[in-house]
């Protein structure tokens, strides 16, 4: 008997349930082979994808471009290796279907999630036994050769081999947060709401007509949006120009909303690529950045950001020049960029200007991100003119498309070369500086702003809820802070005049930065305490940055033990190892095409079927060196028997 529990059934634990299930069906049935699947909140979805959110809590991407399935469907039964995309499944089951290029809400992917569950265990050969345990894993001990689990009822479990792929934490308040909870712990009229996803914070606690003062404008500002609104009987309806206006239910509270920026989330542009055709970069690649270098880690600004904006600029450019002279000239334009390794970076601009094309703005991350950044403004109305003008600007730049609009088809390569960021990102690719502040202190922040936005509906929205009364955005900088002379929040922006306003709630939109130093969790403490779990370090010395990743090897992802040594039996993939591993919160994979999401799951399928359990092996791949780098792996061409096409 063999028996294998995998810890959290998010995507990443579903992604290695398919893989397996998919190996094992092929695999001699040479023993009994058990797997547990253990998620407190929804087997197979998780607790952020379960399927009885409410349905005005929507997906960023569109379905068509998401599959779990790690092989497209080949005429037999839907089953691992072989199934439906999302998108696929989406128009199959619902008859009222919106088209293609849809966002979905996350519940019906949640169900998705569910299906590609049954669809691997109804395929199971009968040597394999999927079990689904609706509990938690309070803590995990070493036994002989294996693991003992205790779970949330009492219960043991012992197994062979463990895989953790634990979700986001809820870190306690701290700093301004714990501040702001004390002070509305001791006022009863008072509320503060601590960051997390926006279906599980007590929003129905918060009265109608009270004023919400809401912290961060990302994507969880418009789930908070959204339940707030529509979730109170609200109703968005379209005018004779097209636009939406507010219809109000009375039961909304007033929401106030601000952050650093002042900016919320631009939208993603109307999606006109094809899910299986990925954006193969010409100037952006891991060989050209890699040259002339010695081989260590590399400056994030000075050695990869140049070639980025190049690559940006490429798009950008090529985009106008297409519009204006068509595809040939633009075509002519990329064939004179596409510089051999080795040579200097190329000018973009100034060759664009021989193209035709001198009047477009040069593409400024700073300026996209911050657009308000050393602006004052005399009154609240004065910053929400130029607020509202904006967000109708990216809205129109939305309409165009990602491949149509020079902009978001230049922010796409945002989305499009993570591949190209994880080559550097991952372990110690940066030096420990540029690690800790030219990437996650200014890059991430700003990729994430730019890059990963909401569908254009829900700036609609916003808009029509600024219109309304409804929602009033502070302005930059903002700040939220007790008022003891009132006995209330207050927020304002220091840039714009007279924006002070009272709120009886604060609320924080912003998703909770993984940190396994600061996970609460009973299973993560007594991992860390065991020294089973260690933080990785980029570095040593005066110059090492402590990332508060779990340090894993490379594939599968063995945890390292405070010894230095790896726990060849278990396996740590997803949420917990970011930054050591970056972007470990993307959810999917695309359909037809193994990125490094469907390959992670495979590597760790791999292993963890085979007999070696040994817990304590000493000589394994060190972290920053995976038997297959990430960008060969994304780049490779199909092999013969492999499951479906390779690409990013």
């Amino acid at each position: 008997m063999h028996r294998i529990a995998v810890v959290g059934s998010g995507p990443r634990g579903l992604s290695v349930v398919e893989r397996l299930a998919a190996r094992l069906a092929k695999a001699a049935a040479d023993r009994p082979v058990e797997i547990y699947l253990i998620d407190p909140v929804e087997v197979g979805c998780g607790r952020i994808w379960r399927s009885d959110q409410p349905e005005w809590f929507m997906m960023n991407t569109v379905a068509d471009e998401i599959s779990a399935f790690s092989g497209v469907p080949d005429g037999g039964p839907h089953r691992a290796g072989a199934g439906p995309s999302f998108g696929e499944w989406w128009r199959a089951t619902d008859p009222d279907h919106p088209g293609p290029n849809s966002y979905a809400p996350r519940a019906l992917y949640g169900r998705y999630m569910r299906y590609v569950l049954r669809a691997a265990r109804a395929a199971l050969p009968d040597h394999v036994r999927l079990h689904e345990v609706r509990l938690s894993v309070e803590d995990l001990t070493r036994a002989g050769d294996g693991y003992r689990l205790r779970l949330s009822d009492g219960s043991r479990l012992s197994v062979d081999k463990v895989v953790l792929t634990t979700g986001h934490a809820r870190p306690e308040p701290s700093g301004e947060q714990r501040e702001l909870a004390e002070f509305a712990a001791t006022r009863p009229q008072l509320r503060y709401v601590r960051g997390d996803s926006a279906a599980d914070m007590p929003l129905s606690d918060i009265p109608a007509g009270s004023k919400v003062g809401v912290l961060g404008l990302g994507l969880a500002f418009y789930d908070v949006m959204a339940a707030l609104t529509i979730g109170r009987g609200g109703s968005f309806k379209e005018d004779d120009d097209g636009r939406l206006t507010y219809v109000p239910s009375g039961d909304e509270p007033v929401l106030v909303a601000g952050s650093r920026s002042g900016m919320p989330l631009p939208a993603r542009g109307r999606n006109q690529k094809s899910a299986t055709n990925p954006y193969r970069p010409v100037l952006f690649t891991v060989e050209r950045i890699r040259h002339g270098r010695a081989g260590g880690p590399v400056d994030f600004r000075a050695d990869v950001m140049p070639w980025l904006r190049a690559e940006m600029s490429l798009v950008y450019y090529a985009t106008e020049i297409r519009h204006r002279s068509g595809a040939p000239a633009a075509g002519a334009f990329i064939a004179e960029l596409a510089v051999a390794v080795g040579e200097a970076l190329p000018d973009v601009a100034g060759l664009a200007v021989r193209y035709g094309v001198d009047d477009l703005p040069p593409l400024d991350l700073d300026r996209l991100a911050r657009p308000f950044a050393g602006r004052d403004y005399p009154d609240h109305q004065a910053f929400q003119r130029e607020l509202v003008a904006l967000l109708r600007g990216d809205l129109d730049e939305a309409a165009r498309g990602n491949v149509d609009s020079p902009l978001k088809a230049a922010l796409d390569v945002l989305r499009d070369t993570r591949w190209v960021i994880r080559a550097f990102a991952d372990y110690s690719g940066l030096n420990p500086r540029s690690h800790r502040e030219d990437f996650l202190g200014w890059y991430v922040p700003r990729s994430a702003f730019l890059a990963a936005g909401p569908p254009a509906v829900r700036l609609e929205q916003t808009v029509a809820l600024i219109a309304a009364g409804v929602l009033r955005m502070v302005g930059p900088d903002a700040r939220f802070a007790p008022d003891p002379a009132t006995g209330r929040f207050v927020t304002h922006s220091p840039q714009v005049a007279g924006a002070r306003v009272a709120v009886d709630t604060v609320l924080d939109a912003r998703i909770p930065t993984p940190d396994v130093r600061q996970d609460p969790s009973a299973l993560t403490r007594s991992l860390r305490e065991q020294g089973i779990w260690t933080s990785y370090v980029n570095g040593a010395g005066g110059e090492s940055f402590d990332t508060g990743g779990v340090a894993v090897t490379g594939a599968p992802y063995h945890p390292l033990g405070d010894d230095g040594r790896a726990d060849n039996g278990l396996y740590v993939l997803g949420i917990p190892t970011e930054h050591t591993r970056w972007f470990m919160q993307a959810g999917s994979s695309r359909p037809g095409i193994w990125s490094d999401f469907v390959y992670d799951a495979d590597a760790i399928a791999e292993h963890a079927s085979t007999r070696d359990t040994a817990p304590a092996a000493g000589s394994v791949s060190a972290p920053g060196e995976p038997a297959t780098p990430p960008q060969t792996r994304a780049m490779a061409a199909a092999s013969p028997g492999s499951p479906c096409v390779r690409g990013m």
